[in-house]
């Protein structure tokens, strides 16, 4: 079964409505949706290498428009939206932390946990929800998650070949690895 989702993965990695995907999962990831965009920013540069500064840049301008989006949740929503996608993650305690945060130190929280595998909605939110102002959320976003998927192309144009060896002989593992990271990230929200 990972085996067909991966072969789809890549597949789809190679379509022309590759850059859609891309996007729209980019997107929906910095403000609602629960799956990480690496499950396809990863393949997609693994099958065109030659692509991976342009895919990193629209997993970039996805992730920040998404970013914008989970910000007006939070910041004109909280109450009807917000507050279940936040219990969705089990992140309440985090929601109010990170708003209280915001105040004090900004633009840092973004930059600092827009690298790590901490779902990215969940700060878009807490900083609409603080109303942290847009302008210096964008821009801050923009450098955090730029550096992130322009990372994780880089390091697959530059090793890909035995990147991608290692994770089809060893999808199993791969995958376990990846949720794994997801799951930490999404239990250290519980600790910020």
């Amino acid at each position: 079964m990972l085996d067909r989702l991966y072969q789809w993965t890549m597949r789809l990695a190679a379509s022309p409505n590759a850059a859609f995907w891309l996007f729209g999962i980019a997107f929906a990831e910095a403000s609602f949706f629960p799956l990480p965009v690496d499950l396809l920013l990863i393949p997609m540069v693994l099958a065109r290498r030659d692509r991976a500064w342009m895919l990193a840049t629209i997993c970039t301008i996805g992730s920040v428009a998404g970013g914008v989006l989970g910000w007006m949740i939070g910041a004109f929503l909280l109450q009807h939206v917000a507050l279940p996608i936040v219990h969705f993650y089990h992140a309440e305690t985090t929601l109010r932390a990170l708003q209280a945060r915001f105040v004090q130190y900004g633009i840092a929280i973004i930059l600092i946990k827009g690298l790590t595998p901490i779902p990215f909605k969940i700060v878009t939110i807490a900083a609409g929800a603080a109303h942290f102002s847009l302008l210096p959320f964008i821009a801050a976003s923009i450098v955090t998650r730029g550096a992130r998927f322009f990372l994780v192309a880089g390091l697959l144009r530059i090793f890909g070949e035995p990147i991608q060896a290692f994770i089809e002989r060893r999808l199993t593992l791969v995958l376990t690895a990846f949720l794994i990271l997801v799951v930490v990230g999404i239990a250290a929200l519980k600790y910020l």
